[in-house]
């Protein structure tokens, strides 16, 4: 239903994503829609262009989040979680819930 709300499919999910988890990094959400690390790169630089979101490092991995200085932030914010409620529960369990941060470097397997 939301799959492409912002004329893009690809935007519509990472805005989705972020809006749901709040920060996510280019191969987690690549991953998480099973799409090319490359054409999500591609649209969160087009995005983070465009004042929508911010990038900062974290180590080596550079995260992604929506910019506190964009205008229409909460109103963005307000259409994305409503459109996080009216997808159905079968795709939120497939694309909306899981969580996986970057694995701590030297961390124990």
């Amino acid at each position: 239903m939301f799959d492409n709300l912002f004329g893009n499919t690809t935007v519509s999910k990472l805005l989705l994503f972020i809006a749901r988890f709040g920060e996510g990094y280019p191969s987690q959400i690549a991953r998480n829609f099973d799409i090319t690390v490359s054409m999500v790169q591609q649209q969160l630089d087009r995005l983070e262009t465009g004042g929508i979101l911010v990038s900062q490092l974290k180590g080596k991995t550079r995260m992604y989040t929506m910019s506190p200085r964009y205008p229409f932030k909460k109103e963005l914010l307000a259409l994305l979680h409503k459109g996080l409620d009216s997808i159905p529960k079968k795709e939120i369990d497939v694309y909306y819930s899981k969580r996986m941060r970057p694995r701590r470097r030297k961390k124990p397997l």
